[in-house]
Parts: structure tokens; C-alpha cells; sequence
């Protein structure tokens, strides 16, 4: 689970680009009840999103070239002028920073050797997101990639990550679950999974990192998505062991799992 005790490596941030911050603001709003609060036009859109008082996430207009909607998972560091020198010496590569965000954190934007793109926070004022692991937070984060092997070696090797394989049904390969090192199985936060290229479409082909957010009821939920002008990729099923689940488009396409977990 993801708690608010962020360790080394744990992801403790998340933020949304997109072309239009009110609208998906809107859409949000409708689904998951978050309210905006905004930093204003000098901030470029850029505010929070809340939830009975507490910021949930984030969100901005899309700044960085030839970028897709999508959500963005921040990892926990200690030092990220050192994490982002890690990155670029492992093979991969820094899309923007370190830089300094008004005191609250020291942040850079990064791309795994494979293409998958992430972001480290390292805390200044502000740890990171204040409700997770409940209804309309997040709680749990999940990397689809082309080569699941050399993903947990590169991140393994940046965060020091634990991770687990379990067998998915079928025969369809593995999941391999994460956990922040040294942390026991209940501080597990992620898992990363093996597809096929002509299934990562949304990325054009390229690894990916998207959010899963909790709800009550999952195919309430879903309903919302698309009455507000989302749409499903998978789902809802259920999945043994873990809930009733739903891949989710908001309208500019970036993508979410909503999740009403096993009881």
C-alpha cells in the first residue's frame, strides 16, 4: 500500500498535463469529486487537486514539446541532482531539471533507458501528497513496458526497489511487484508488467507509468468516466485477489485505472 510516510523511492507525487487545466478539472471533479485549487495564471494553470480538504495531485497545462496527456508519478529522492546524474549514466535521460519548485521540492523530469518517463521529488517544504490508499486517491502505480527485465534493473538500481514476480493467469507471463527497499510486503506500491509494443499505443509504442486510484465502487465510477466524456480500454472485471478494475480514458486520453479493491 501507499502511505504519506514517504520512503526513498516511494512515489509520493503525481501531476496531470493537459492542453485544457479547467476542463480536466471539470472531468475530474465529476468522477472523483477533487476540487481545483488553482495557483493562478502566473503559476501557468498549474494547482491542486483536492479531496475533503487534502491535495490528491496535481495538475498543469502541457509545456514540454510533442508531450501526450497523461499523468506523471514522482519517486521520493533524497538528493535528485544525484538521482538525475544517475539516470543519464545508466542510459537514460533527463527531460528537465533539477530546478527548484518555490522551496516546496527539488523535482527533474526523467526517461528510463527504454523510454518510460517519470519524475523524482525531492522534499523542501511540501513531502508530497497528503491523502492516498482511500476512495478517489491514489493506490497503486503500475509500468507497462516492452522489457520488464531490464525496467526492474535500471529502477532497481536507481531506488533499490524490492520486486516480486507472481504468475498471471493463463500463462501470460509474470507481474512483478514493487516495494521500497527494506520495506516489508505491506508497503508494496507498484507493480510492472510485460506487453507487446502494438499494445502501448498510447505512448506510440514506447514504456508508460500510469496511476491507479481507488473507489468504492468501480463501475460507478467508470459510469462517471464516460458520462463526462472518458472512456474505457479494459474492463470493469474483476481480477482474483485484487478487485474490480477498469483501464479509464479522461477526454485528452491520458490514462487511469480505477480500482474497488477485494475485501
Amino acid at each position: 500500500m501507499i502511505t504519506t510516510d514517504f520512503g526513498v523511492g516511494s512515489p509520493c507525487w503525481l501531476d496531470l498535463g493537459v492542453p485544457d487545466v479547467d476542463a480536466a478539472a471539470a472531468f475530474y471533479g465529476s468522477v472523483f469529486g477533487w476540487e481545483l485549487q488553482s495557483f493562478g495564471p502566473d503559476a501557468g494553470g498549474y494547482g491542486l487537486f483536492r479531496l475533503d480538504g487534502k491535495t490528491v495531485g496535481a495538475v498543469g497545462r502541457l509545456t514540454e514539446e510533442g508531450a501526450r496527456p497523461a499523468w506523471m508519478i514522482y519517486f521520493k529522492t533524497a538528493d535528485a541532482d544525484a538521482t538525475a546524474q544517475a539516470v543519464q549514466q545508466s542510459g537514460g535521460t533527463v527531460r528537465a531539471g533539477p530546478f527548484d519548485a518555490a522551496g516546496e521540492a527539488r523535482m527533474a523530469q526523467l526517461t528510463d533507458p527504454s523510454g518510460g518517463q517519470f519524475a523524482v521529488w525531492q522534499p523542501g517544504k511540501n513531502p508530497g501528497l497528503e491523502s492516498v490508499d482511500k476512495p478517489g486517491t491514489l493506490t497503486w502505480i503500475e509500468l507497462y513496458t516492452t522489457d520488464a527485465a531490464t525496467a526492474k534493473e535500471f529502477y532497481g538500481a536507481l531506488f533499490a526497489w524490492q520486486t516480486e514476480d507472481v504468475p498471471l493467469p493463463g500463462g501470460g507471463g509474470a507481474y512483478s511487484l514493487i516495494t521500497p527497499s527494506g520495506a516489508g510486503q505491506e508497503r508494496m506500491h507498484g507493480g510492472i508488467m510485460e506487453l507487446p509494443a502494438e499494445h502501448l499505443a498510447l505512448a506510440g509504442g514506447r514504456p508508460y507509468w500510469h496511476p491507479v486510484f481507488g473507489s468504492e465502487n468501480c463501475d460507478a465510477t467508470v459510469a462517471r468516466v464516460t458520462e463526462n466524456g472518458g472512456s474505457v480500454q479494459m474492463g470493469p472485471e474483476d481480477a482474483k485477489d485484487v478487485g474490480r478494475l477498469a483501464v479509464c480514458l479522461d477526454p485528452y486520453g491520458a490514462d487511469f485505472v480505477v480500482l474497488t479493491p477485494a475485501s
